[in-house]
């Protein structure tokens, strides 16, 4: 019997090859005599490993600086900028916070937590970075967009988020001068039209009216 088990074994033993384990390899940063260089550690084949995709810039990935939350932009903001944080917010953002903000969207009518308006005075005072790191992790009931919306369109939507906020929240004194001169011209040229306008109606009727009163005279 024990014969028997020792040639099993032995049967067992001789099935098992050892290719894997004894091939030509190179122990790392080994010299090698193939190559006319002398190195066996060779250049990475192009195109098979990204590059330029380090996440160095923690301002613009994270919406963060040491920690902190930012409140700066990390790209100047442009009109093309909002055009496109706009579109980018009308697509993700408005379901649940409406297009103005206030927090109304179409599923929060039809039972969804009211998420809060962003025209409350925490989130007017909040930090850009606050509502980026919100769109990158979530927040609450809210998931994370990250998956969904690039780090530039994070931004892009921040951006126009600053300028619901304005939107609602701004006075005349907010206005460039420029500006302002030209709202105060054309709201000085509306209320002159509307009364001209009165005046224009109450002569046609007086008028009419006194044509009438002559012609039941005669």
């Amino acid at each position: 019997m024990i014969g028997m088990g020792v040639g099993l074994c032995l049967v067992l033993v001789s099935g098992c090859r050892l290719d894997m384990h004894d091939q030509p390899r190179y122990k790392p940063l080994a010299p090698s005599r193939f190559f006319p260089d002398g190195r066996s550690a060779r250049p990475l084949v192009k195109g098979t490993v990204a590059r330029g995709h380090l996440r160095l810039d923690d301002h613009f990935y994270t919406g963060k600086v040491n920690g902190q939350l930012v409140d700066t932009f990390p790209f100047p903001i442009t009109r093309q900028v909002l055009e496109r944080g706009r579109e980018r917010y009308n697509i993700f953002c408005a379901v649940c916070h409406d297009r103005t903000g206030s927090g109304r969207g179409m599923i929060v009518e039809r039972g969804f937590p009211h998420p809060p308006s962003f025209h409350i005075e925490r989130l007017q005072k909040a930090p850009v970075g606050h509502f980026y790191d919100v769109i990158t992790n979530g927040f609450g009931r809210m998931y994370s967009y990250a998956s969904r919306i690039p780090p530039r369109d994070r931004w892009a939507i921040v951006a126009y988020i600053r300028a619901l906020q304005l939107s609602q929240n701004a006075t005349l004194d907010d206005v460039p001068p420029k500006e302002r001169a030209k709202l105060l011209a054309s709201s000085a040229a509306g209320d002159g039209g509307a009364g001209a306008d009165e005046q224009g109606s109450n002569g046609t009727r007086s008028t009419t009216d006194d044509r009438s009163r002559t012609k039941n005279h005669e």
